[in-house]
């Protein structure tokens, strides 16, 4: 009897260990009182408090250009692959595994970095102007999602390898806003259905990556800075590339991530899955410019130099 007794002692302490051990979003922390959620993860992992976390706000005044961040160099992104991508709820998103491994380089990347996954970030699916979730922000305004392709370096056969060095992972992250429909993203969407519940997966056919993206002529400007994954372990070896140009998707394909849930059925809608932005703590946030368009906050302290000057006249 006191075996027995003992027994279920450590089963309840490994249960209530990996209840707390457990990171959520804010909107689990209702239905799962006792999981970490974003201000609790450096309980999870210490690297959560680390000096160069991520997300953050971009704030296009303080940016800096750097004439080195020309156009990325995409390598297979235009190829359609045989085999099937895995659709997966983890639990705290929607992730999408690649059956192929396109490649990205150039564009003041210190190597080439082979894509592996991606998956998506939202508010409220429901009320994307009201509750955005993009996870970066662009002088504090936010896009209602956010898309995050991420690669590993191409000398490396997985994350977990490409965690053990400094630079070891390289996102490509793009805002996405409410437009117009995006016939591209239907077969995603359709299966989304499949995966309500956390676990769940689908197989769907392969698509080329650079259909999910804006148009390769489009993608010349860009911030870049050095930062973390943003979820638990919140490694820090992430070469962020932030695009200025968004994809879009009409809002009933965006209120399509409505049908997933957290948790099992009849679990918190899957919604407000970002972390807050994180203190910068001296970084620099690059611009890549590409002799176009500048940012709204630099056009307009050039409109207003040029005034002062011609009025100086």
């Amino acid at each position: 009897m006191e075996l027995l007794f003992l027994a279920l002692l450590c089963l309840h302490i490994l249960k209530t260990e990996a209840v707390v051990g457990h990171w959520c979003y804010r909107t689990q922390k209702c239905e799962q009182p006792q999981c970490k959620d974003p201000p609790q993860w450096h309980q999870v992992s210490d690297l959560c408090k680390g000096k160069k976390q991520s997300p953050v706000n971009i704030v296009t005044r303080n940016v800096v250009y750097d004439k080195n961040l020309k156009p990325l160099a995409f390598e297979g992104y235009d190829v359609k692959d045989s085999a099937k991508w895995s659709l997966e709820n983890n639990g705290h998103t929607v992730k999408v595994a690649l059956s192929a491994s396109p490649k990205v380089g150039g564009g003041g990347l210190k190597r080439k970095y082979k894509a592996v996954e991606f998956h998506l970030h939202w508010g409220v699916p429901g009320e994307p102007q009201n509750i955005p979730g993009s996870e970066h922000s662009i002088d504090g305004e936010k896009y209602p999602m956010e898309l995050h392709v991420v690669h590993i370096r191409e000398d490396v056969s997985d994350v977990t390898e490409a965690k053990k060095t400094t630079d070891g992972l390289a996102v490509l992250a793009f805002f996405i806003k409410a437009g117009k429909e995006n016939k591209n993203y239907a077969t995603l969407l359709s299966e989304l259905e499949k995966i309500k519940y956390k676990g769940k997966s689908a197989e769907v056919d392969a698509l080329p990556l650079s259909s999910l993206l804006p148009a390769e002529e489009e993608l010349g400007r860009f911030y870049r800075y050095e930062g973390s994954l943003t979820s638990p372990d919140c490694y820090q070896g992430v070469t962020w590339t932030v695009f200025e140009k968004p994809v879009e998707l009409n809002l009933t394909q965006l209120s399509q991530f409505s049908a997933l849930h957290f948790e099992g059925n009849n679990s918190t809608p899957m919604t407000e899955n970002f972390r807050p932005v994180q203190p910068l703590n001296g970084r620099e946030v690059l611009w890549s410019g590409s002799g176009v368009a500048l940012p709204m906050a630099k056009l307009l302290l050039l409109a207003l130099a040029l005034t002062c000057a011609l009025s100086s006249v």
